[in-house]
């Protein structure tokens, strides 16, 4: 009996031994982890990253730093050999998405920025930087000079769109597809669409559904469901953000209008009507849609989306009042632009040493002097929180189905700047006579 006893220990501390030992042997099989020495270091340096990592869909695939960085960069004293991927290297693995994304708007992001005559007279630091616009113009591809000439101002670490939505190194999929995360860009003075959203009927039910008080089965669109369909990284709108187009409306007092901000825009001359070379940025970077068929085809591919909940003829007829308050939009800002113009030919205004033209420009945004904040005027920036801020929250809050944006925050606004610039116009003729 005490032997067979003995036997039985023996037995089980055999086992027990031999199932240690396979699993010491198992775990000390190469992982992605053990697979690099980049993790001893990194996890001290930047220990955020590497449990981002960690617990990515690359660490489960055996994605590598390596595979991602090169293997160049060995320890602290070569870090600038690292190589900082682009989206060309996501483009290896997510050849479809890359494709997408190459057509959509967000590729012109960056090359958009730099096309803004406001960019080159900011501090870098809000630019190249990304403490400013940067932080969300960031998105695009670059090319070899560009990239270039970030690293000759000390900015090495813009290279890449990807992780703008996908942020690094978990680059996880469901983080995108949640609405938080277009909310660091599109959020704020001139395109708070996500204020917009999250306080519309559509946001409310979705927060409603996260929190378990509607079923799954409820509608409750997000941005991505909108303006990423099932995924596709090719997002494009209608009326583009400046919400002008080309052609012109066949309503005489419209085409005015546009015209007239056209000109504000400096895409036509306030002197000839004709294109300038601006022209050829807007047309390159896909700002507007030119053509009837560019924006059909983008109206149409929303009236779709949108029929996923509502009937089509409610989506178009919703749709056609956004444009019918656009309209409405259109003929504030072109009556205050013409007021403010109208100081410019009268000598009241002089022109700036950087506009084009002794015009109001948009394009300058808030440093109405082209820069020179001795040549700033007021009466312009009131024109331009107009058009930026208020004009914008008139039809974009139309189109997000958001009743106080639309009406206080946007058309009510642009009555009282129209009423500030008229007054002040007023007032500095007066002064101008007096003189």
């Amino acid at each position: 009996m005490r032997l067979r006893k003995s036997a039985s220990i023996l037995i089980i501390t055999t086992f027990v031994i031999g199932g240690a030992l396979f699993l010491n042997e198992a775990l000390s099989e190469e992982t992605p982890e053990s697979k690099t020495s980049c993790v001893q270091c990194h996890e001290k340096i930047m220990p955020g990253q590497v449990a981002d990592w960690r617990s990515s869909r690359h660490f489960e695939e055996d994605i590598t730093c390596s595979d991602c960085h090169g293997e160049n960069h060995k320890n602290e004293e070569d870090a600038n050999l690292v190589t900082l991927p682009d989206e060309r290297v996501c483009a290896e693995c997510h050849e479809e998405q890359f494709e997408q994304f190459v057509k959509g708007k967000h590729n012109f992001g960056w090359s958009s920025l730099n096309a803004m005559a406001v960019t080159h007279v900011e501090p870098d630091e809000l630019m190249e930087g990304g403490g400013g616009c940067g932080g969300c113009h960031n998105m695009g591809i670059k090319t070899d000079v560009q990239k270039k000439e970030l690293r000759e101002k000390g900015q090495r670490y813009r290279n890449n769109s990807c992780d703008e939505c996908h942020t690094r190194h978990s680059f996880s999929k469901k983080e995108a597809l949640d609405p938080r995360a277009c909310q660091q860009c599109h959020m704020g003075y001139d395109h708070p669409q996500w204020e917009m959203w999250s306080s519309s009927k559509h946001g409310s039910r979705w927060f409603t559904r996260k929190d378990g008080y509607l079923p799954e089965s409820s509608a409750a669109p997000k941005c991505q469901d909108c303006h990423m369909p099932e995924g596709n990284h090719e997002n494009r709108t209608a009326w583009g953000f400046m919400g002008v187009r080309l052609p012109l409306p066949e309503d005489p007092q419209w085409a005015a209008d546009r015209v007239t901000i056209l000109k504000a825009l400096g895409v036509l001359s306030p002197e000839t009507g004709k294109p300038t070379k601006r022209y050829e940025t807007i047309k390159a970077l896909d700002f507007v849609r030119l053509t009837q068929e560019s924006w059909e085809k983008e109206r149409e591919k929303m009236i779709k989306t949108c029929n996923k909940c509502h009937s089509i003829d409610f989506a178009r007829k919703q749709l056609e009042m956004g444009d019918s308050m656009m309209k409405n939009a259109d003929r504030l800002t072109a009556d205050a632009i013409n007021m403010v113009a109208g100081l410019y030919a009268d000598g009241i205004l002089t022109k700036p040493d950087n506009y084009l033209f002794a015009y109001p420009d948009f394009f300058y945004f808030m440093r109405t002097g082209g820069g020179n904040l001795e040549q700033a005027s007021h009466i312009e920036q009131v024109l331009f929180q107009m058009y930026m801020k208020h004009r914008m929250r008139t039809y974009q809050g139309f189109f997000h189905v958001n009743p106080d944006y639309a009406y206080w925050y946007g058309w009510a606004m642009m009555t009282k700047d129209h009423a500030e610039i008229r007054e002040n116009a007023e007032t500095m003729r007066a002064t101008y006579k007096l003189n």
